[in-house]
């Protein structure tokens, strides 16, 4: 191993040497909080210090329900539920639909995989149904801040709006603009979307928002965190007049609380767990190294058995260990906003099927990726602020399951990890590790690579796909490719 220098991270600007025993070592800032106790796993129940105080709701709330089945929802929505093998709806879910069905603002907050992508998208699809779009003219808007977000939402709510004959449209950065229009001007009832990506659309004429009755922001603290509350306000106040808006968030800190004064009226709230998003399921572990043995720490925790997300901070640290990890014999692939759509959503799809064990990733991959049986996520960089270890943390011990978030730490980031862990309200167990050490094998299941160089292809099917999708395009003239099945990425509607 090479003993000195950082092979796969550098610092942040402005924090330059201040991890110099450090392979990766970036440093991590963090907001000030209480000292964190070591040798737990708990998360405390208090409230972040950032998080506003909820609004009050004036007019009584509906009570919540047991099954799908007692909400005023279509009967073909009730049956794709039950087709799609969701029968019991989650606490969020039974919690706001009764009252966002009947047109109230909700505003709710719930931990990453608590339903809340259903909660809003099964409201949004009964009150919209039986509509249909003009061109260009969306019924109903899902804002969120990423791309992959933007899929994921449309992925879950394919299924459904298909149930009730509603064409959706994704509307994101970092893809041809040409399909995303003429999923526009063809029609489209529901629309996703990241604000950018839309206000420029609308500023060229291809959309307007006039006839939007249901507007949703789905993760909008982070919209917030990434600066795109002009736009989101700029879009908020295009929207039809008296219409229903919903507010959905793993966390609700002061940067939302604007938006929850300005555009929300006498919501519902409601709170699935405390901002920290508390799961029992979750085991919390800051595992100590020196700066020296974290390569090989590293290289160890990601050869294991099974699938695991790496976390660094840049896309250049994620390319050199990406790089390592193959000639090691470890089957990793690289997901960053360097990379196009294409290229991300084929590792993502190559992640979630096994073909790929192990995602290299920067923050892009912290919020809006569903990955079933995930069951260890690794800072590999510790992450700077508490939201960002939370969304982090997120993409395990999904929906009931159980799952681990390991830290990485040395010396000199111990003290910014201790205030870290305490504003996002947890306790973590701490240990002492090194490489080839059984407790690193026990916490995270590490072991000796096979040495053995790999190389990650695309698919053969998805090549053919591509192949056939292209002879196609040229045989058939444009005006019979307009139309496609809702959420086909032919017509635009996926990005």
């Amino acid at each position: 191993m090479n003993r000195t220098g950082n092979r796969f991270s550098r610092t942040r600007d402005g924090n330059a040497g201040s991890e110099k025993s450090s392979h990766f070592g970036s440093p991590s800032a963090s907001r000030p909080g209480r000292p964190a106790r070591s040798g737990g796993r708990s998360v405390r129940p208090a409230r972040s210090q950032a998080e506003f105080a909820l609004p009050r709701t004036i007019s009584p709330a509906l009570p919540a329900v047991e099954r799908f089945e007692d909400l005023d929802m279509p009967g073909t929505l009730v049956a794709a539920l039950g087709s799609q093998g969701v029968t019991v709806p989650f606490p969020i879910q039974a919690a706001t639909l009764p009252n966002s069905l009947g047109g109230r603002d909700v505003l709710g907050r719930g931990r990453t995989g608590s339903g809340k992508t259903l909660a809003f998208g099964l409201a949004l699809l009964a009150r919209t149904a039986g509509r249909r779009a003009e061109a260009g003219q969306p019924l109903a808007l899902v804002l969120v801040p990423t791309r992959e977000l933007a899929q994921q939402v449309t992925d879950a709510l394919t299924p459904y709006a298909r149930s009730v004959h509603l064409r959706l449209a994704t509307v994101v950065g970092g893809m041809p603009a040409g399909r995303q229009t003429a999923a526009l001007r063809n029609g489209s009832e529901v629309l996703v979307a990241t604000p950018g990506r839309l206000k420029d659309l609308i500023d060229r004429g291809h959309c307007r928002l006039d006839q939007v009755a249901v507007t949703v922001l789905d993760e909008a603290d982070q919209m917030t965190d990434m600066g795109f509350m002009p736009q989101v306000t700029a879009l908020l106040d295009q929207v039809r007049p008296g219409g229903q808006r919903m507010l959905f968030s793993a966390t609700l800190d002061r940067n939302v609380d604007l938006l929850v004064r300005r555009y929300l009226n006498d919501p519902v709230v409601h709170s699935v767990d405390p901002s920290a998003g508390a799961v029992t399921t979750m085991e919390h572990h800051v595992l100590h190294v020196h700066g020296a043995d974290k390569h090989a720490a590293t290289t160890e925790i990601a050869a294991r058995d099974g699938r695991v997300i790496l976390f660094l901070d840049t896309k250049h640290a994620v390319d050199r260990l990406t790089e390592h990890l193959l000639n090691s014999g470890v089957r990793a692939a690289a997901l960053h906003g360097g990379k196009s759509q294409p290229q991300r959503t084929r590792t993502l799809a190559q992640f979630k099927s096994s073909h790929v064990s192990v995602l290299v990733a920067t923050n892009v991959a912290a919020r809006g990726i569903h990955v079933d049986n995930l069951d260890l996520v690794v800072n590999v960089d510790p992450p700077t602020d508490h939201k960002d270890y939370l969304h982090r943390g997120g993409r395990t011990a999904r929906a009931g399951q159980s799952g681990s978030v390991v830290t990485l730490v040395t010396p000199s980031q111990r003290r910014s990890m201790t205030r870290l862990m305490a504003a996002a309200g947890v306790v973590p167990q701490t240990t002492q590790v090194r490489a080839g050490e059984e407790a690193l094998h026990r916490i995270t299941g590490a072991q000796a690579p096979s040495g053995i160089p790999v190389v990650i292809a695309a698919p053969a099917p998805e090549r053919r796909r591509k192949r056939a999708a292209a002879a196609s395009g040229r045989r058939r003239p444009a005006s019979m490719t307009g139309r496609a099945p809702a959420g086909s990425s032919a017509s635009g509607v996926a990005a």
